[in-house]
């Protein structure tokens, strides 16, 4: 009771010195719990919506998946005799046939795509009486004919549509209009899809291109019947393995599988940046404890004197932690649910609908957030704690702080030493790695290692660094740059603690920052050596055969090429098979992209019945030029086709692609399973470059779903795409550069206390406020950038090493972007400057006398 008394006594008495590491607390716990919070909300969003859409039995095609879509870009369908028969099958209460497609895109009058722009689908289909479960019709009626379609309530708010309103329909069968005739709400939450209903005839004529078909039967069950029970009906009905059969809740596993998969990349991925936030505040824990252990040196010499034990000085340190992290972790864990629920608003504006009315908590969520907080607080305070047990009762009678031991100084700097050329051997093995696989786990190991050991050798660092920055920085500023330069030096390990939290989210943004514009440099350079095209169109679905024909028909064209994937297994002439499939071509491709081979000539593998493989392909399986190929199209024939080429695959651009001609997948495929091209490429006549642009723009304008660029187009959306990846993570690791902040702040403002008598002093033999607040500044901006440069220098060493894996996949070029490192660096100063804004306010307000007059 005793302990806990004094640690209470003290924590109080401390309180505001501890509010900075309180926050660093709740910040990373909000993050965490708000993670958990956000992923979970979702999770139940698209569970309910799964749940409530799914019939209790679901017939479908066999090789149906939900989240595909076949390569003839036509959703796999069954015939209308399948639905006669469910109907009499013994269980069902009813059955009807549905049509829906993913692969549409939806226009209004003024050709503006009515999809999501968070990648969310838009899909069409003919309105159920299964439809009912999720939806009720608010405004109007359902589609009767061909020229009426109906819109879910959240793209008519979204696009300002109204009854009446002209939509465009654009699927791989062809496109139609039809006006709007009723408006749908969602009594669950939509994430986000955009939803159009068509009657049955009309959804089957131009989703499907026939009639008398359906892409799946969604049955009932009659009172009384399980779901399990009428799957079995219906199975033996049709014949087992005829047909794809799901219950309700199989249904909605599937659907939940791919969806949960990608909410588990987020959640961990944010998780992650939550870790790295709690690594830092980490760093700000053991300075607060650290010094205030070491400024009630001669309270705890007096607790010993009296018999206190060490152990009872230990715990009343940890108990203090304990509290600290208590209180900051309960505050985190609601303010992560705010943290959530920002979130949602924020996916809101970006067109995905996420209703508070859906927000998780669940019952793990706070425990997570609580456990983690306290433990990691207790565990960075046991350092400290461990280090005021072992104070003794005379030395600390005797000293006003305590004393320094040199012997654990000297064997903390072999350590680091040993640990950074340990990870800088690893960073060397990455970067001369053979294989990025295997380079990858080296890379992995060399930034953890280095990583800690600069966090470990820190305090030795900071000596020969902080003169530096001081000589260059400080020196202009007089006695008082030389105080503040003293200052730093004064406690090494301070300083090197401070700055390594600092140093930690730097490293992760310099590496970051390597890696992104090294992509970028090399991407660049491999379109202007590689690619000969003027043009290429793609989108956000495969291109449909009306745009195919515009592009086509459009003036000023020396040549279009098709570019279309093929599901197709292969089997290599050593007896081996893969499905990776092929690329199927015009011959024109090898002028557009230009692949260098290592035997044989790309042009030769548009021939009939000839194809090329890529170098890797061909050193694992031993295919040379003249070696034929075991090729079983999917939906089609099996082929016999010669290998006329062997590509090199140091590219970043088709590595590993095994080409063959349009001519030659025509001979094996029929003319329905043909897919739609993924992209298309167009050459300009010599001279008529603008003009060819802007008529294929013109000719494209119709199909909003497909970008027309030139070279330079491609290379700035190319640098557009990851910018905004980089400032994603930028805006994730900015909670842990926050941490770091509140770690100078609480540093500079704890120093300020510990040299009270020191600062009266200087004060009474002349030194202004103003003096006093530019030492306190300086002392922050060093430390600042000396926590900078070890980050941004450890960064660059980590990305630079990064690139060379990425060369083995075609990325050669290094690019180091010194205009965002000098920002960095600038901004550290700045970042400097902010933190010691209040501790020098402080310090300027002291009263000389009583500050003198302080112990």
């Amino acid at each position: 009771m005793t302990v806990l008394k004094t640690s209470m006594r003290n924590f109080f008495a401390h309180k505001g010195r501890m509010a900075l590491s309180a926050i660093a607390v709740l910040l990373s716990v909000a993050f965490v719990c708000g993670t958990l919070v956000f992923t979970d909300t979702m999770n139940t969003t698209f569970d309910k919506l799964f749940s409530v859409t799914a019939s209790d039995v679901t017939v479908s095609p066999k090789n149906a998946k939900s989240d595909e879509t076949p390569q003839n870009g036509v959703p796999l369908s069954l015939p209308a005799s399948a639905l006669e028969r469910v109907t009499g099958a013994d269980g069902v209460k009813s059955a009807e046939g549905a049509v829906s497609s993913m692969n549409v895109t939806v226009v209004d009058s003024d050709n503006d795509n009515m999809g999501s722009n968070t990648g969310a689908p838009t899909i069409a289909g003919n309105w159920t009486k299964n439809d009912l479960r999720s939806m009720e019709i608010t405004s109007g009626h359902a589609p009767r004919g061909s020229t009426e379609v109906m819109v879910d309530a959240d793209t008519v708010d979204k696009h300002h549509l109204k009854m009446g309103d002209e939509l465009r329909t654009i699927a791989q069968t062809g496109d139609f209009t039809a006006r709007i005739v009723g408006i749908a709400t969602f009594k669950v939450t939509n994430p986000g899809a955009a939803v159009v209903y068509f009657d049955t005839a009309t959804a089957q004529r131009e989703l499907l291109g026939t009639t008398g078909r359906f892409t799946q039967i969604n049955v009932t069950a009659a009172d009384g019947v399980s779901d399990a029970r009428l799957k079995q009906d219906v199975a033996r009905t049709l014949g087992a393995g005829t047909y794809k059969f799901q219950t309700a809740k199989e249904n909605a596993d599937e659907n939940r599988k791919g969806v949960g998969e990608f909410m588990n990349v987020i959640k961990y991925a944010m998780l992650g940046f939550a870790g790295i936030a709690f690594l830092v505040g980490i760093f700000l824990i053991i300075n607060t404890f650290s010094m205030l252990v070491a400024q009630r040196t001669r309270e705890i010499g007096l607790m010993r004197a009296i018999g206190s034990s060490r152990g009872q000085v230990n715990r009343s340190v940890l108990v203090e932690a304990l509290f600290l992290g208590f209180v900051g972790s309960v505050l985190g864990v609601g303010a992560g649910v705010g943290i959530a629920v920002g979130l949602m608003k924020l996916m809101g504006s970006m067109g995905m609908d996420l209703s508070t009315r859906d927000l998780t908590v669940k019952a793990t969520t706070p425990v997570v957030g609580l456990l983690l907080g306290v433990i990691v607080t207790v565990l960075a305070a046991y350092l400290p704690a461990r280090r005021a047990g072992k104070v003794s009762p005379m030395a600390a009678l005797r000293d006003a702080g305590t004393p320094a031991d040199g012997r654990a100084g000297l064997v903390r700097a072999l350590i680091g030493l040993v640990l950074t050329g340990t990870g800088a051997a690893a960073l060397y093995a990455a970067a001369t790695a053979k294989k990025a696989s295997d380079g990858s786990l080296v890379l992995g190991a060399g930034i953890v290692l280095t990583l800690i050991g600069f966090v470990v050798i820190g305090p030795l660092l900071a000596g020969g660094v902080v003169r530096v920055i001081s000589a260059v920085l400080l020196r202009a500023f007089g006695p008082v740059g030389r105080m503040a330069e003293r200052n730093a030096l004064r406690n090494p390990r301070r300083t090197g603690a401070t700055g390594a939290a600092l140093m930690i989210g730097l490293a992760l943004v310099a590496c970051l920052s390597v890696v992104g514009s090294s992509m970028v440099a090399s991407a660049t350079s491999e379109l202007d050596k590689s690619v000969g095209a003027d043009f290429i169109v793609q989108g956000n679905q495969r291109i449909v055969p009306k745009a195919e024909q515009a592009m086509e028909q459009s003036p000023g064209l020396a040549h279009v090429t098709r570019y279309k994937m093929l599901d197709a297994t292969l089997t290599s002439p050593d007896g081996k098979t893969d499905k990776d499939g092929l690329t199927a071509a015009d011959p024109s491709y090898a002028d557009d992209l230009r692949r260098p081979t290592t035997e044989g000539t790309l042009k030769n593998a548009y021939g009939t019945d000839a194809m090329s493989v890529g170098s890797d392909y061909a050193k694992k399986h031993g295919v040379h030029v003249g070696d034929t190929i075991n090729v079983a199209f999917k939906g089609g024939r099996t082929a016999e086709l010669k290998v006329a080429a062997i590509t090199d695959d140091s590219t970043a651009i088709d590595q590993g692609a095994r080409y063959t001609s349009i001519t030659t997948m025509e001979k094996y495929l029929p003319k329905s399973q043909i897919p739609p091209n993924v992209i298309m490429f167009a050459k300009a006549k010599d001279g008529q470059e603008k003009q060819a642009y802007t008529a294929l723009k013109k000719a494209m304008k119709p199909y909003p779903a497909y970008e027309v660029r030139d070279q330079t187009d491609y290379k700035q959306e190319l640098k557009d795409q990851i910018g905004q990846l980089l400032n994603m993570v930028y805006g994730l690791l900015a909670l842990a550069i926050i941490v770091a902040v509140l770690g100078v702040v609480n540093t500079l403002a704890l120093s300020v206390v510990e040299r009270t008598r020191e600062i009266g002093l200087m004060r009474a033999i002349g030194l202004s406020r103003r003096q006093l607040r530019r030492m306190i500044r300086l002392e922050s901006v060093v430390i600042a950038l000396f926590g900078a440069l070890l980050g941004l220098g450890l960064g660059m060493g980590w990305g630079a090493t990064a690139q060379k894996l990425l060369a083995l996949e075609g990325l050669g070029v290094l690019d180091i972007p010194w205009p965002t490192i000098i920002g960095v660096f600038i901004g550290s100063a700045f970042v400097g400057l902010f933190a010691a804004l209040i501790p020098a306010f402080r310090a300027g307000r002291m009263n000389v006398l009583n500050a003198i007059a302080t112990e």
